[in-house]
């Protein structure tokens, strides 16, 4: 399943810093559907993002109902991404 997740940028300043998009509602949803199929616990669900031209693997954070996409900083460094920059990341779920 391939999926273009439109968004800003935040930034959660916990133990370790780290920037998210969230996933819209409607993408969510989509999401949620096939989640049991592909998650390997905890709702995680694996995923290969693209951002720009940064090809990346990654796993998509369940978050109040919806879903997280963490962005490591060797992503967003290259494509001159930051906090509140909004922007479009293309996401295919790994194993649908």
């Amino acid at each position: 399943m391939e999926l273009e997740v439109r968004g800003e940028v935040f930034q959660w300043r916990g133990p370790a810093p780290y920037y998210y998009v969230a996933v819209p509602d409607a993408e969510a949803e989509q999401i949620a559907a096939v989640a049991p199929l592909i998650t390997y616990g905890w709702g995680v669900i694996p995923v290969t993002g693209r951002l720009g031209g940064t090809t990346f693997t990654t796993s998509l954070f369940p978050k109040d109902g919806g879903y997280l996409v963490p962005l490591k900083d060797a992503v967003r460094r290259p494509e001159g991404v930051t906090d509140g920059d909004e922007v479009v990341v293309r996401l295919t779920l790994d194993g649908v």
